[in-house]
């Protein structure tokens, strides 16, 4: 055994310990079908959001870990639940009118509002598939309408039909006595007007694979249950597809831990043993709000990766899955920020020290070195007081902060400018709020312009911290209030950076000139 699958049996890194139990599975024997299978799935009602990004980052995490404990394959699917009848109109989308008169048709059906694709679903299937592609994540992308109609799922639905009365006893024990009076595993699709239906049923005949059933006018019909005629209802579905694709993994959000239960006892009945699972807490907007696909509320996948590298957001999904996380504009800089706090402390550590670092977990051992040199909250900062407009400005400041560093040698550095002047424009510049110091504040201000008028010490960032601290030390009880002072006065914010290292990056002199403006309220 290598060092590093021995550090790796003893990891307490989260997704170590998922890929433990998951190896548990097959300590008797390996997997029949030779490989172990991680899934996730997702319903197509709207578009891709930063929660089914997670989903998928996560779930790579854990086959990541497993991989290094184990030398059984692995396949990672993403599953589309697009055969899913479309129950509302996304707000978030355009002619949203249009999609009223095709309610309850399969989102795979549905016309794309966007007039790009061939329906809904395969528009926002493309989406999800765009931005996992992004990520580099490896995947095998399958069609719930595909799954269907192609057969690939007409052994099980074949066993649904002889096992029909147990996986109802397990549906009905869950339902409302109203609901147990109409409700059916089964939900037929008519064959004309092409909608799902959801309607009891008559008849469920095993020896022809047949369902009976009166349709909303009244009509009676019986369709076979294989070729895509008909679909399971999602807790069923949920089961059945565990049992026909054999699952071994799948994690999913606490709202359907209740569920738990009921997917496992229906994948049972339906001849499979049940997966390994993993409930994660909810993504939450910035008003504490679940996010939702159709309401399109919190952070989407585009809108970070406008502000932001991928791996920051994937940092953001290794952090912490059992805590509710909100999703808002403001999480992002300070992910940044701690990303490469990761991955300069990996070049130190030691196997154990570098499975337990989130960046393991997010590159594999393909961890690449940190060349921000520059922190993305000083940058943001930097772009504030310079009002820069592109990243070229900031990068003035830069060279001779760092005479070595380049747009060439420091991709990173180079991109994270570019992030930090849209981000200063879009969040930070309309809400700056800047005051008139106090009398206190005034004389500690016009200390630390003086010692900076006869400093001799060049660039030295401890040395000019140590500055600032000498300035408010002895006319503040806390040093707290003199750093929110700076920052309020000079900057516009409540917090900031460390002001020695912003003092570094800005210039002597142009610190100076920023604290004489702040001085005579030039900013108010």
């Amino acid at each position: 055994m290598s060092d590093m699958r021995r550090a790796a049996t003893q990891s307490k890194a989260w997704p170590f310990e998922e890929a433990r139990r998951i190896l548990k599975r097959f300590e008797k024997a390996p997997p029949e079908k030779g490989y172990v299978l991680f899934e996730t799935g997702y319903g197509p009602s709207g578009l891709p959001h930063i929660g089914t990004f997670g989903e998928v980052a996560r779930t790579s995490m854990v086959m990541r870990a497993f991989r290094e404990l184990s030398d059984i394959p692995t396949r990672l699917v993403c599953f589309s639940d697009d055969l899913d009848g479309m129950r509302k109109v996304p707000n978030n989308v355009p002619n949203s009118e249009s999609l009223v008169e095709h309610l309850q048709r399969p989102l795979s059906s549905v016309p794309d509002p966007f007039g790009e694709y061939e329906s809904f679903g395969h528009h926002n299937n493309a989406m999800l598939r765009r931005f996992l592609d992004t990520f580099g994540f490896e995947y095998e992308f399958v069609s719930a309408t595909e799954f269907y109609a192609s057969g690939k799922f007409d052994e099980v639905l074949l066993c649904a039909v002889d096992k029909y009365d147990e996986i109802m006893a397990v549906m009905l024990a869950s339902l409302r006595e109203e609901r147990q009076q109409t409700y059916s595993i089964f939900l037929p699709i008519h064959p004309v007007t092409g909608r799902v239906l959801y309607v009891p049923m008559k008849s469920v005949n095993a020896k022809d694979g047949t369902i009976t059933f009166d349709t909303d006018d009244g009509e009676e019909m019986t369709l076979p249950v294989t070729g895509g005629n008909v679909k399971l209802q999602w807790k069923p579905d949920f089961g059945a597809r565990w049992a026909a694709l054999s699952v071994d993994f799948e994690m999913y959000g606490k709202d359907h831990s209740t569920n738990t239960p009921i997917y496992d006892k229906i994948c049972r009945i339906l001849g499979q043993r049940a997966p390994e699972h993993f409930s994660y807490e909810l993504f939450l907007d910035e008003g504490g709000q679940k996010i939702s696909k159709t309401s399109g509320n919190g952070v989407s996948i585009d809108q970070w990766l406008t502000y932001a590298s991928t791996e920051s957001l994937s940092y953001f999904m290794y952090l912490k899955p059992k805590t509710a996380k909100r999703m808002h504009f403001d999480v992002i800089p300070k992910a940044v920020d701690e990303y490469h706090q990761q991955l300069r402390a990996f070049e130190g550590q030691d196997d154990n020290g570098r499975l337990n670092n989130p960046v393991w977990h997010i590159h594999g051992g393909d961890v690449p070195v940190s060349k921000m040199v520059v922190p993305f909250s000083m940058l943001l900062n930097l772009a504030s007081v310079a009002g820069a407009e592109d990243k070229d400005q900031l990068w003035g400041f830069i060279k001779r902060y760092e005479p070595d560093a380049s747009a060439e040698t420091h991709a990173d550095l180079d991109a994270a400018a570019g992030f930090a002047v849209r981000y200063y424009n879009d969040f930070v510049k309309p809400t700056k709020t800047y005051r008139a110091p106090t009398d206190l504040e005034r004389e500690a201000l016009t200390e630390l312009r003086d010692g900076l008028k006869s400093w001799d010490q060049g660039l030295d960032v401890d040395a000019l911290q140590s500055l600032v601290f000498s300035c408010g030390r002895e006319l503040f009880d806390s040093m707290r209030d003199w750093f929110k002072a700076l920052y309020e006065v000079l900057l516009g914010a409540s917090q900031g950076p460390r002001f020695g290292g912003f003092i570094a990056l800005l210039g002597i002199e142009e610190s100076i000139a920023l604290i004489d403006k702040g001085l005579a309220g030039e900013f108010l």
